[in-house]
């Protein structure tokens, strides 16, 4: 291998030629690969990456040696060397001997999408929990490529693709990763742990939990930050959000639920990322309503909320009570307003800046969390039945005749069918 001309100090901007193949075969997955390429220009500009040009190659089958077919990649070099090119980032996953023979061929920093996004993952983790699932993802990434990253991985801290557990030298020897790699889901097990006891403890507590999903850029820190004046970080860019963040919620009875926003999902979203957030991922599963935000103004609205549902439905979550939140109705164009859904119990048009529209959005939250009232005539002696009452649901009033304490209980949907059972044979009769 001839020593490479290009410099990937970590004061040079990277400048990358975005690359994206099309066939048959990509055309019939999942997703449109014109706006995937679109978002692979966003996601690099997330990144911090200077966006030349955009290529895109159209073959009836993958290239098993170069991926794109020698041809382009001949072309691609001339444009690369025209450009003054560092990098050449490709919109699909590459093996790690696709990724040395372009090394090899074009002499450029060889990234492609999944790295891509585990390299922004790995500028934003903040928390000890984020950091461990960032890097969890990189290695179980790396180790089955090692051979074909010779460059990135000789170039310690050089750009995109080689933050995080580049610092860990690991073109080392795959048992050393290895090695790594269940360290780290052993510490992973242990926040795992702590996060299971807190929501434990939550539960006990009788605190509802709503979480906040969607697409990535939907607008749900934005929701998070109007609906409970929380200090978190919002920004119009992909990923503004890795690890999750917990707020108090009151709604308009007065009563405080947990509202919790998630990391945005996307398109092709990496699957040792899932594998890796799958701890943090869990909050959706113990939610007792799962708000699904969707950014209305989108050309891509269908295809994200198709996105967003296979991943939940991957995280058995897909029966999950559920609101629709249409976002961003404020940017939206007149055509994309007349697509909007216009009723139902299950969804809401609004923008997050709109007070009136969050005053409804948490009427909605109260209405899809509150059960049927129902009176319960409870025997004075059976203290446990009293305090399954409580814990069920919201008690309205209470009165005690005689040895019959008389209790009207706001349920709660999710814990009235799992416990209501013990309470049913002493439901008031009409």
């Amino acid at each position: 291998m001839r020593q490479s001309t290009y410099e990937t100090d970590t004061d040079v901007q990277d400048r990358a030629i975005l690359v994206s193949l099309v066939t048959p075969d990509i055309k019939r997955g999942p997703g449109d690969p014109e706006h995937s390429l679109q978002e692979l220009v966003s996601l690099a500009e997330t990144a911090g990456v200077e966006v030349l040009t955009t290529v895109t190659q159209n073959k009836e089958s993958v290239d098993t040696k170069w991926f794109i077919g020698k041809g382009k990649v001949e072309e691609l070099k001339a444009l690369s060397d025209e450009l003054g090119a560092t990098t050449a980032i490709f919109d699909q996953e590459l093996s790690g001997a696709q990724v040395r023979n372009l090394e090899e061929a074009l002499d450029l920093k060889i990234i492609d999408r999944t790295q891509l996004i585990l390299d922004i993952f790995a500028q934003r983790a903040k928390t000890r929990e984020g950091i461990i699932q960032v890097e969890l993802a990189q290695l179980s990434y790396l180790l089955p490529r090692l051979s074909g990253h010779g460059k990135n991985l000789s170039r310690l801290g050089g750009g995109i693709g080689t933050r995080g557990p580049g610092e860990s030298k690991l073109e080392t020897d795959r048992r050393h990763i290895r090695n790594r790699i269940s360290d780290l889901k052993s510490l992973l097990d242990e926040v795992v742990r702590h996060r299971t006891l807190h929501r434990e403890r939550r539960r006990k507590s009788g605190v509802q939990q709503v979480a906040l999903v969607g697409y990535t850029n939907a607008g749900k820190s934005t929701l998070l930050r109007e609906l409970t004046q929380a200090d978190v970080y919002v920004e119009n860019q992909l990923f503004a959000t890795l690890d999750p963040t917990s707020r108090n919620l009151e709604l308009p009875s007065g009563k405080e639920v947990v509202l919790t926003d998630t990391v945005g999902f996307i398109q092709n979203l990496p699957h040792d990322l899932v594998a890796a957030f799958r701890a943090t991922l869990e909050e959706v599963n113990e939610a007792d309503l799962v708000l699904h935000v969707v950014d209305s103004s989108s050309v891509m609205r269908d295809e994200q909320i198709s996105v967003v549902e296979g991943i939940l439905s991957d995280l058995g979550a897909a029966g999950k009570s559920q609101l629709t939140i249409y976002n961003k109705i404020d940017v939206c164009s007149a055509e994309q307003k007349l697509l909007l859904p216009t009723g139902g119990s299950d969804t809401l048009v609004i923008s997050a800046y709109n007070k009136e529209d969050l005053q409804r959005l948490s009427q909605a939250i109260q209405d899809k969390l509150s059960g049927d009232t129902r009176t319960f005539l409870l025997p004075a002696e059976r203290g446990d039945l009293i305090a399954l009452a409580y814990r069920t649901g919201e008690v309205l009033e209470q009165a005690v005749d005689g040895d019959v304490i008389k209790l009207t209980v706001e349920l709660n949907k999710q814990d009235y069918e799992v416990h209501g059972h013990k309470l049913a044979e002493y439901v008031e009769q009409a």
